[in-house]
């Protein structure tokens, strides 16, 4: 029986975030990076969701999601 993984999702509010890179030196597996001054998602595939990005942001720019199955966004 294989396990399906959940779908992951990295939302950067782009206007919130002011460049500081703290989110992309907490991550542990380099899912972000950053363009043009704002963090970026990189690398959505190696994101475990452990939630650090988020975390440690100090402007709540960062918002990471977990959507299963019965998740439904409008």
């Amino acid at each position: 029986m294989s396990k399906k993984a959940a779908k992951k999702e990295i939302r950067i509010h782009e206007s919130w975030c002011k460049g500081c890179e703290i989110c992309v030196q907490f991550c542990p597996k380099e899912v972000l990076t950053m363009k043009d001054g704002k963090a970026w998602v990189a690398n959505l595939e190696s994101c475990t969701a452990c939630g650090l990005c988020e975390l440690y942001c100090p402007d709540f720019a960062i918002e990471v999601l977990v959507l299963d199955e019965s998740t439904k966004e409008n």
